[in-house]
């Protein structure tokens, strides 16, 4: 019996909402699993290698500074020539160091690093896992006594959660230092008066606000990508869509949890 229009959207809801909280399960028991081989992995003979965590942080952190960077000083310009534009109608110019200061730590600082990073990392860690599903190097590291959680998912994850916070300082360095260089000129003030009214404008929680949200990014970005590479179906085609699906995975991800955490912090 072919079932109506609104029997089929209804059970395309409910298959939808089950593949979601699925996922959700699975991702989490992703992250428990990699704490539980850090904390008691050597006395089961399971370490986390640590030079595996610090070539993680090269590779998501370091090598990431570049980009970061620059697109934190045109984001700094931007809300600088755009804030100023808007505030000269009130005479309120000088206005824009606290504006860009507490929208460069608070919101805009983690976006960028997240989405970068996610952008970066969750491709890389889906392409990488999903050629090993596919190659069948998963099932090989299991046979031979290796725990794939262990040895693929808990140093990228630990090194993200390093690293990312880093970066969000790198990110909150740059785009203040953007909004200085094209803020000086207007407000006719130097550089080093731009950054020190910028210091005095900004309380400690403005900074670990930013903090928190990109070590909470770097794990979502980690494990969505994780996740996403161990669950790979389908061959070369499938490692294919696995890459895609892990950055918008993560960038929504991303977005979401800084418009709950933005409601949440600014009350």
């Amino acid at each position: 019996m072919s079932l109506n229009p609104v029997h089929r959207l209804v059970s395309h809801l409910g298959r939808s909402s089950l593949e979601i909280i699925e996922e959700i399960g699975y991702i989490g028991s992703l992250m428990v699993e990699s704490f539980f081989f850090l904390i008691f992995g050597p006395r089961r003979g399971q370490p986390v290698r640590w030079h595996h965590i610090l070539y993680q942080m090269r590779q998501i952190g370091a090598d990431a500074i570049p980009i970061v960077a620059l697109l934190s000083l045109v984001i700094g310009l931007s809300l600088a020539i755009n804030g100023i534009a808007q505030l000269k109608a009130f005479g309120a110019e000088s206005a824009i160091v606290l504006g860009v200061a507490l929208g460069v730590t608070r919101e805009f600082g983690p976006l960028i690093t997240g989405i970068v990073v996610a952008g970066r990392t969750a491709s890389a860690l889906a392409a990488r896992l999903g050629s090993m599903v596919v190659s069948q190097e998963i099932d090989a590291l299991r046979v031979i006594g290796v725990e794939p959680v262990r040895y693929l998912a808990a140093p990228p994850l630990i090194a993200a959660i390093v690293v990312l916070p880093c970066l969000c300082l790198v990110a909150d360095f740059f785009a203040i230092l953007g909004g200085g260089l094209f803020s000086s000129g207007p407000l006719d003030m130097t550089l080093y008066s731009y950054f020190h009214a910028s210091l005095e404008a900004l309380e400690p929680w403005d900074v670990m606000q930013g903090l928190i949200k990109g070590l909470v990014f770097g794990v979502l970005i980690v494990l969505i990508g994780v996740g996403t590479g161990f669950s790979v179906t389908g061959g070369a085609e499938g490692v294919g869509r696995a890459t895609t699906r892990a950055v918008v995975m993560s960038i929504c991800a991303i977005l979401i949890t800084d418009m709950i955490f933005s409601f949440f912090l600014n009350r």
